[in-house]
């Protein structure tokens, strides 16, 4: 339930604020990810990706330093990923995945959480120019 690598690509997608920064962090965690798993290598690192590059384009054109902002953006990212993910396994790899909207969206919202808490934890490491 709770995806780590995914929040640690949304941190970092928003917080460097470059696109393709953020692609290539989402693909390696996403790739990497898939390495560490049964599953066919790319499917993570596909939705990662995606997820990686539309957390750093909109960490460009919004203030996502308050937990409001980082909670909404997390959520919706989390939901995001897990609809990418589900077409990339069900359409293109041919998995048989199952989709449950109540178990997803409770997900996303756990990983919205923590994910704040995360994200001001890895604050602390990040350089100020």
């Amino acid at each position: 339930m709770l995806d780590l690598p995914l929040l640690v690509t949304i941190f970092f997608g928003i917080s460097r604020r470059n696109p393709i920064s953020g692609l290539l962090t989402g693909g390696a965690i996403g790739v990497f990810q898939d390495a560490l798993t049964h599953l066919p290598i790319g499917i993570n690192g596909i939705a990662k990706t995606i997820v990686g590059y539309g957390a750093s384009s909109l960490g460009v054109k919004i203030d996502v330093e308050n937990a409001g902002a980082r909670l909404l953006v997390t959520l919706v990212f989390c939901v995001a990923h897990k609809v990418i993910y589900f077409i990339i396994a069900r359409d293109m790899v041919n998995l048989i995945v199952h989709w449950n909207w109540p178990h997803e969206l409770w997900a996303a919202f756990v990983n919205a959480i923590v994910g704040v808490f995360l994200f001001f934890a890895l604050d602390r490491f990040k350089q100020r120019t």
